[in-house]
């Protein structure tokens, strides 16, 4: 494959060196993927799930309410489908049982007649809850992704991240464990490949909407999947693509993760998870048009209240902690729904880790956090695990539920933690743009931006690069429909045009410039194409003189 050297050099400054390992990384038709057989505990898994069926007992798949939960239901439904009828699935309330195991819904589950419990997506360190299935005479057996820091459950489970566990990647999603569940069984059952690979559009979803590494397998599951989204023949996929005006042959990682999966997650903030569930098993495309309407009624309602609590979150925190390193804001009727999201909102905001709290009961609260770049929020809450009723999460975003006296004690304790490792690193909380690559004038060419898109799906491990370049801006205008955002024409050193887009913060970079002075880019580099016609793009996230 040839490509151009300033490829090549930004590759290799993400550890992806070599001729093999760039091809394998920009093909569109990736190899990196492995035996599912590795997984720890894979073969007893499958043997246990097969037994069950050939004595015809009732398959319970136990999920979880966001997209990556639902996906990984969903595949399993629809693989094991295709061996036996006596199959079902249980996603609990984010309201009444919050995330995980929980033993009411397992004695429903008892009392619906099932007698193996196959979790996705949750249940690694459900020690007491597995013993409880135990004891109502359930079998159960785990699959799940997540970091396990405390006792694990005694029981099969299939984790990369657990102890011992050979697997090569450890960073799959939930439904990416789910999917490689479903090959060891079809390799076993003897099933068509079809029957699994009908499932790789659920697969994309998923691992995109958890925001897991696109590198290693992921990528080679994103990269088949988003395939498979633009040619899927699944009715809910298709209706709820026409519902939201995405047309299949044009859908990429952008189109799932700000279209697709905050409708399917939508279902489980405001109303409940399995509608998005049952729309994804969905095979009556009426039925799923219906599904559909409510899945954007839900991510409307969603949209409105966020915007609601965005708004008094942030006034709560210019009036009372702007000195404050770590936000922790009490919420007394925010949704719960949304109350992650905000938070993720608010961190961008004021770049500050920053917590949410809202009661959920007589002197209970639920939080719920997100971090800043260089920041392990695991690491920084668990230190207060004595104040939790309940914890879990990892590096990015943590959940918890406490009384509510603790707050103060919280929010005194994170400021303490927070000065001393900005103490260590006075950067912590300065958010700067940093370039990838420096391009000179002659780098800037739609050859290259063609050659970038070829880089995609971009996430987490693969972010989409940012260049600097020097330029003299023109032609300098307000556009949004607040005039909140600034478009301009960069003149780069060689004379040619690039055109330019200030999305975030637009309004700080007015005086510099207004003055028409040669100033310093960090952006991105994107081909558009408008009336036939092919131009360069920079979304510009700084500017220097």
């Amino acid at each position: 494959m040839k490509i151009q050297p300033k490829l090549i050099q930004l590759l290799n400054k993400r550890g992806i060196v070599g001729d093999s390992e760039i091809s394998e990384f920009l093909s569109d038709k990736p190899q990196r993927t492995y035996d599912p057989f590795l997984l720890l505990n894979m073969e007893e898994g499958v043997d246990l799930i097969l037994s069950n069926i050939e004595d015809n007992g009732k398959i319970c798949i136990y999920g979880d309410y966001d997209a990556d939960g639902i996906t990984s239901t969903a595949v399993l439904m629809s693989v094991l489908s295709h061996l036996t009828d006596n199959l079902t699935y249980y996603i609990p309330s984010r309201f009444d049982e919050g995330y995980g195991l929980n033993c009411s819904a397992l004695d429903k589950i008892k009392e619906d007649g099932a007698n193996l419990v196959v979790t996705v997506d949750c249940g690694s360190v459900s020690y007491e809850e597995v013993e409880y299935a135990k004891s109502l005479g359930l079998k159960i057996m785990v699959t799940d992704h997540h970091t396990i820091t405390d006792k694990v459950a005694n029981c099969i489970v299939i984790n990369p991240m657990q102890p011992d566990c050979p697997y090569p990647f450890k960073k799959l999603a939930g439904v990416g464990v789910a999917f490689k569940l479903a090959q060891a069984i079809a390799m076993v059952s003897g099933l068509p490949k079809s029957v699994v690979t009908k499932t790789l559009d659920l697969v994309a979803i998923g691992t995109i909407g958890d925001i897991v590494s696109l590198r290693d397998e992921n990528r080679t599951l994103a990269k088949y999947g988003i395939r498979a989204v633009n040619i899927s023949e699944r009715p809910g996929v298709r209706q709820l693509l026409e519902g939201i005006s995405l047309q299949q042959g044009g859908i990429g990682a952008e189109s799932i993760s700000f279209g697709i999966v905050p409708h399917i997650n939508a279902a489980g903030r405001m109303h409940h998870a399995r509608i998005a569930a049952e729309l994804m098993l969905e095979n009556d495309a009426q039925k799923a048009d219906s599904r559909v309407s409510k899945l954007i009624e839900c991510n409307n309602l969603r949209k409105s209240q966020q915007e609601k609590t965005f708004r008094e979150c942030s006034e709560i925190v210019r009036e009372r902690y702007m000195n404050d390193s770590f936000l922790v804001i009490h919420m007394k009727d925010a949704h719960e729904g949304i109350t992650g999201i905000v938070a993720g909102k608010i961190r961008e905001e004021f770049h500050k880790p920053a917590v949410i709290v809202t009661p959920v009961g007589e002197g209970v609260v639920k939080g719920t956090g997100r971090s800043i770049p260089g920041l392990n929020l695991y690491n920084v809450l668990k230190e207060n695990e004595e104040l939790f009723d309940r914890f879990g999460g990892h590096a990015s975003a943590c959940g918890f539920s406490m009384k509510s006296s603790n707050i103060e004690i919280l929010r005194e304790n994170l400021n303490r933690s927070m000065e001393a490792l900005i103490a260590e690193n006075p950067q912590l909380l300065t958010e700067k743009a940093e370039a990838d690559l420096f391009l000179d004038a002659e780098d800037i060419t739609v050859e290259l931006a063609k050659e970038i898109a070829l880089m995609e799906p971009f996430g987490t491990d693969n972010p989409k690069p940012l260049f600097a370049f020097r330029c003299r801006p023109e032609n300098i205008r307000r556009m949004g429909n607040k005039g909140q955002y600034t478009k301009f024409t960069a003149i780069l050193d060689n004379g040619r045009p690039l055109s330019c887009v200030v999305f975030k913060n637009a309004a700080q970079y007015d005086d510099v410039l207004q003055r028409g002075d040669y100033v310093s880019i960090i952006g991105t580099l994107e081909c558009q194409t408008w009336n036939g016609k092919t131009y360069l793009q920079s979304t510009v996230m700084e500017i220097e003189q």
